[in-house]
């Protein structure tokens, strides 16, 4: 058996392991990638933790820090109640906020995973406290980052652009952005409506003054965990006038703008503003800032390193450290160049875009566009497979899935999701990561790569 079809075939045990005996799967890649890559690879220490995702870590301990001191001094309550009031209380247009929030964020020049790092909190607060399926939430968090990642001006479509004009590949940058666009809209469009987005549309508004305290039975089904100010209503009863009205009366002061909510406002922005015009690292600037605020404010923020997301940081950085273990003893690239030599080129075409949507559902969405366009060059030079379909079909399929728990986005909506059972969110977030990974590649190949576009 080759090393690389024995630690595909560990990566599987790690899995089967994780889900019938309740271990934190991340504790399991580390054991894994120490025995694969001692024993297999002939990997030292220092080979197998060259996959560690040093700067993944620091990502998803400074936001969840950041956010866990917003959410201890009120800012994201105030934040939430803003939110309401700007959008006149529909709380199903939030979810569509978000969705071209981050879109916005990623068309004019900011990493994915920066964009999802900033408005993810923020949208999964807002979830928490209004009943909102935090799956749905989050999943148009990271598909609007990727409708707009592909931008001729955005990270993503810069670096892919590029790959296709260093393989001399015919380009066409306005249809790679809009394939993108229009696959997550799609997207984003279906996990609406199936996770309870007509729901929260029947609802209609909320009653006037929810944006200082949520009201009725609409606002509150379905909503077994409560975050912040704001009554606590048995989800099957409306309250009464007297008890709507001392709630309102205790949340308001709630809502002021005190000077902690302020510097944490401020720090929010300058996050914003460090990651898109200087170009600065989301993770260390944000870990930054809360270390700031807890200096000036050390009894808001006494419990936020417990909140950190440890139990998500350690599933994460252990599944990504095995991968980096298959990639340095080259799994990826043998899987990709075997499927790349299939002599029939529209089954090529598909297998690639599974193994990309497969592989960047726990790897580097750019690294795996950066190896699998180069492969796909053979059998585009045959004349078969129109170019720029192809293309526009990688892209889609690698980028797609990273609402995986594994990839980054998905792993800083798991970490950002206030007061919600993480194991079932997790589970959530594998399953629909699966259902992706499974169904969009064919989609797309259908629809980009066989009418042979470009």
């Amino acid at each position: 058996m080759s090393p690389e079809l024995i630690s595909i075939l560990v990566l599987a045990v790690v899995f089967v392991i994780a889900t019938t005996r309740s271990i934190n799967m991340g504790a399991l890649a580390f054991a894994a990638a120490f025995a694969v890559g001692t024993l297999v690879a002939d990997l030292d220490a220092d080979g197998i933790f060259a996959g560690f995702p040093g700067d993944l870590f620091v990502v998803l301990v400074g936001v969840t820090y950041l956010f866990a001191i917003a959410r201890a001094n009120g800012t994201t309550d105030w934040l939430v109640h803003a939110s309401i009031r700007l959008v006149r209380g529909r709380v199903a247009l939030i979810p569509w906020v978000m969705f071209a929030l981050t879109g916005a964020l990623t068309a004019i020049g900011a990493v994915s995973p920066a964009a999802v790092a900033i408005v993810a909190p923020i949208a999964l607060s807002f979830a928490a406290r209004y009943g909102i399926s935090p799956l749905l939430m989050g999943a148009m968090v990271v598909h609007g980052a990727q409708a707009g990642g592909f931008s001729p001006i955005s990270i993503y479509g810069s670096i892919v652009n590029g790959i296709v004009e260093r393989e001399n590949l015919p380009g066409n940058e306005v249809a790679l952005f809009l394939a993108s666009l229009f696959a997550n809209l799609v997207i984003a469009g279906v996990v609406f409506v199936v996770c309870g987005g007509l729901r929260l549309w029947r609802q209609g508004s909320l009653a006037k003054g929810a944006g200082d305290a949520p009201q009725g039975r609409g606002e509150l089904r379905d909503q077994p965990q409560r975050t912040g100010t704001g009554p606590t209503t048995d989800p099957g009863t409306h309250p009464s006038p007297t008890t709507t009205a001392t709630a309102t009366r205790e949340t308001a002061p709630t809502l002021s703008l005190t000077p902690p909510r302020i510097a944490t406002l401020i720090s929010l922005v300058a996050l914003v503003t460090a990651v898109l015009a200087f170009d600065l690292d989301a993770g260390l600037t944000a870990i930054t800032l809360a270390v700031v605020l807890s200096t000036a404010w050390p009894a808001d923020s006494r419990t936020a390193v417990g909140e950190i997301a440890w139990p998500t940081v350690l599933l994460i950085c252990g599944v990504l450290t095995y991968v980096g273990v298959l990639d340095e003893m080259g799994t990826i690239t043998w899987a990709g160049e075997g499927v790349g030599g299939i002599g029939v080129p529209l089954l090529a075409a598909v297998l690639l875009c599974y193994i990309g949507a497969l592989v960047s559902a726990f790897a580097s969405s750019v690294g795996i566009m950066g190896a699998l366009i180069p492969l796909a060059v053979p059998f585009l030079a045959q004349g078969e497979i129109g170019a720029v379909g192809m293309v526009a079909a990688l892209a889609v399929s690698a980028t797609v899935v990273d609402v995986s728990p594994f990839s980054t986005n998905g792993a800083l909506v798991l970490a950002a999701a206030p007061d919600v059972d993480r194991e079932r969110f997790f589970r959530q977030l594998m399953v629909y990561g699966g259902i992706v990974v499974a169904a969009v590649p064919a989609v797309v190949w259908l629809v980009l790569v066989v009418p042979g576009w470009g």
